[in-house]
């Protein structure tokens, strides 16, 4: 069971769908169900499933100056971003490089919250925060549950006041749903359309049964690894680190070149054209999952690794999320893909490598 020092108040929900709480980013986590992963795959896609996002960390930015701090700690201009609106961006480093990603959301009164992994995003927002009039609040009661897929619209609006189907892409606001004060921000991981339900410990439990209730389905982190891996969404500390540039990685549409008065902004815009990798698919010719951490070679030469691999039964395809020395980095290039007792041909594809062209998350 877990030991982790940060507790979801769903943990006794997780632990009775077969879940041993393993930890992610302090807290403990539903890696796996009792439950097989594909269904809950399939409730993503076709239907709805939820996953409880609340290791994510929570930070509220308050004060005259949280614009100012909101401006500097991401890589977006944050000037454009108005209330009851979101950005998806970089944390910087002074050198530009990636010490994390964020959801930072602009509540309007002079209130943001941030939303973080496993990076360095809080040590960044207490120095960009230093000597201004902003306090930060690290918010653990506050709970994250994403429930995400093309029914997850016909089931939350039923159940809030909110007029959710005019509710933009990466917009938010404060409501109710199922009679509990909350916030529910159009935004997830999925490659869906769906939503996070942010709300406090003392509502979560009775949110996620009436959801359960009305058929959505409890899904693990071993399934939104899949659906994420199909959509091409990166996971600090696995496809992103403090040691690459935001251009290497496929985040170069998070810098804001114009505007934004952001940490490492000079460093980041020198580093285009400089890229030593690229982030990009492969499909590899095996009928399971890779491990992960593969050598990719081209022509006998190393060019690459092998970072988040996925099976797709839905697609039938061994994905991975790679990244590749630009020379290799063209959509159908052949490489080969070396571990420790095996060794696969893979081909390098476009990505995402579900709805390439993003038209059921934004739809609507």
């Amino acid at each position: 069971m877990s030991d982790s020092p940060r507790t979801s108040a769903l943990a006794a929900r997780h632990r009775a769908l077969g879940s041993d709480l393993e930890d992610w980013n302090g807290m403990g986590t539903a890696w796996s169900y009792s439950t097989d992963p594909n269904d809950e795959h399939d409730a993503v896609r076709d239907a709805a499933g939820m996953f409880d996002m609340s290791p994510l960390k929570k930070v509220y930015l308050r004060g005259p100056d949280a614009a100012k701090v909101a401006d500097h700690v991401i890589s977006r201009d944050m000037q454009r971003v108005g209330a009851g609106q979101s950005a998806y961006g970089a944390v910087l480093t002074e050198q530009g490089t990636v010490c994390d990603d964020a959801i930072l959301a602009n509540n309007g009164n002079d209130e943001y919250l941030l939303c973080h992994g496993s990076g360095e995003s809080m040590e960044r927002l207490q120095e960009s925060a230093a000597g201004l009039n902003c306090d930060l609040e690290f918010d653990d009661d506050l709970h994250n549950i994403a429930v995400q897929g093309p029914k997850s619209l016909e089931i939350l609006a039923a159940n809030t006041p909110l007029a959710l189907a005019e509710l933009g892409y990466f917009n938010h606001a404060a409501t109710e749903l199922f009679g509990h004060n909350c916030r529910i921000s159009r935004t997830g991981y999925s490659g869906e359309r769906g939503y996070e339900i942010l709300v406090s410990s003392d509502a979560v439990v009775d949110i996620w049964d009436n959801l359960v209730g009305h058929g959505v389905m409890p899904c693990s982190f071993t399934a939104l690894d899949k659906v994420r891996v199909e959509a091409a969404l990166l996971f600090f500390g696995y496809d992103m680190t403090s040691e690459h540039t935001p251009w290497e990685v496929g985040l170069g549409f998070t810098i804001s070149r114009n505007g934004g008065d952001y940490r490492g902004k000079e460093a980041v815009l020198a580093a285009k054209g400089q890229e030593r990798f690229l982030g990009a698919g492969i499909v590899v010719d095996h009928s399971e999952m890779v491990a992960g951490g593969e050598t990719l070679l081209h022509n006998g030469k190393e060019v690459g690794i092998v970072n988040s691999p996925a099976y797709s039964h839905r697609m039938e395809k061994s994905l991975a999320l790679v990244h590749v020395h630009p020379s290799a980095a063209a959509v159908g290039t052949t490489l080969d893909v070396v571990g420790e007792d095996a060794r696969y041909t893979a081909t390098v594809n476009a990505i995402p490598f579900y709805d390439p062209q993003k038209l059921r998350v934004r739809g609507g």
